[in-house]
């Protein structure tokens, strides 16, 4: 008992310095890229968003998380400047339109993405390409075409920031910004009236992990600064986060954090399992019965101890003789009052024992009758012979 105890505490110990040592490690790097303007993980745009002030002093920064004919469409816009970085661009030809007026009024839409919509880049006859070949480790430099804006130093990132380029686009109406080593254009223009589209095939050029890098920030904010100073800035969340009905589901914060999304689906797996085992046909329990207890065994052997105890050997012979005597009544009916040879031999002719056992048996009676003091060994051979009578009577 003592070494279960010993046992038990260095246990506990053991489990409570792996709980103390899981709460205090380091939490892992996030890298999930998310483009929320709340996320300040590597691929998050907090930074950017809280700097749009000291790029654009005088204007008010509006984030939307509708579709752009939602936002646009019968809504006076102030004049600004529509910004839009996402993974992926949700645009189709309505929200489109919308944005075509809002450029031919003399706004301009910057959009930063990987993969825009199937309609811009059909409207457009746009293609997104990237210089990853082999090397995965290969940097690709990228920098400004205005002299004014590029740097003796090209810009480098890491982990494949600005490998994007436009691979396919019409000549005639492009104006290339920004290109890479290759002579890829990653930035290009499209007039509309008095405004522009400005495209940048990557946005992670504006997550917080590169605007903390050398040349990071200088980079997004050289890029920003095409965008004409304006009364607002509509901060377009559509795209990267979807439709408020989405983001606001009540399981959002469960889902954003690796631990609480297992515990949750480990929750719901248990539950699921405990359900569907539960609803399986379950069985009564069956009693536990008893078996009836054979009391008469059970008296026999009592009173056979009473008549050990007492060593009465004379009553229990009396006894014996006269359940005997009382067996022949009933099988045979005859009478026992006399026991001579003529009654010896009625008993021997109806039960078929030998004539032999019958008169040792009988002369036994007779003589244990008489008798007041029975031995041990009398008793014995009355009982074996009144068996062995028994015995062969049966045959």
């Amino acid at each position: 008992m003592r070494d279960l105890k010993l046992y038990l505490v260095i246990a506990f110990s053991l489990l409570a310095f792996y709980i103390i040592a899981q709460y205090n490690r380091p939490r892992p790097v996030n890298w999930k890229p998310t483009f929320d303007k709340k996320d300040k993980i590597p691929f998050g745009t907090y930074i950017l968003y809280n700097q749009l002030k000291d790029i654009f002093p005088n204007s008010r920064i509006r984030p939307l998380r509708s579709a752009p004919y939602v936002t646009l469409e019968d809504q006076k816009a102030a004049p600004g400047n529509y910004l839009l970085i996402a993974p992926y661009v949700k645009l189709d030809e309505y929200d489109f339109k919308e944005l075509f007026k809002y450029m031919k009024t003399g706004n301009n839409v910057f959009i930063a993405s990987f993969n825009l919509s199937s309609y811009l880049e059909d409207s457009l006859k746009l293609k997104i390409n990237s210089e990853r070949k082999f090397d995965l480790d290969a940097a690709i430099p990228v920098n400004f075409v205005n002299p004014s804006l590029a740097p003796s130093k090209k810009y480098v990132f890491d982990r494949g920031i600005g490998e994007q380029y436009f691979s396919s686009f019409d000549t005639s109406k492009t104006v290339i910004l920004g290109v890479n080593k290759t002579g890829h254009p990653n930035f290009i223009k499209y007039n509309y009236g008095k405004g522009a589209l400005y495209l940048l095939a990557s946005p992670m050029f504006f997550t917080n992990y590169n605007l903390l890098k050398p040349g990071g920030a200088d980079y997004a904010a050289k890029a920003l600064s095409y965008l004409p100073a304006k009364s607002e800035i509509i901060w377009d969340e559509f795209s990267s986060l979807g439709p408020p009905d989405d983001g606001e589901s009540p399981l959002r914060v469960l889902l954003t954090f690796t631990p609480l999304k297992w515990a949750y689906f480990i929750s719901l797996f248990s539950l699921i399992a405990f359900v569907l085992y539960e609803i399986k046909r379950r069985q009564r329990i069956i009693p536990v019965i008893e078996p009836l207890r054979n009391s008469s065994a059970e008296f026999v052997r009592v009173v056979g101890q009473v008549y050990y105890q007492q060593r009465n050997n004379s009553n229990i012979a009396h006894k014996k003789i006269s359940y005997f005597l009382e067996d022949i009544r009933a099988k045979y009916n005859l009478k026992t009052q006399i026991l001579n040879q003529e009654f010896a031999g009625l008993l021997a002719a109806k039960s078929g024992v030998s004539n032999h056992l019958i008169t040792t048996l009988l002369n036994q009676v007779s003589e244990l009758r008489e008798s007041k003091k029975v031995t041990d060994l009398q008793l014995i051979a009355l009982n074996n012979n009144i068996e062995q009578f028994h015995y062969q009577s049966k045959q």
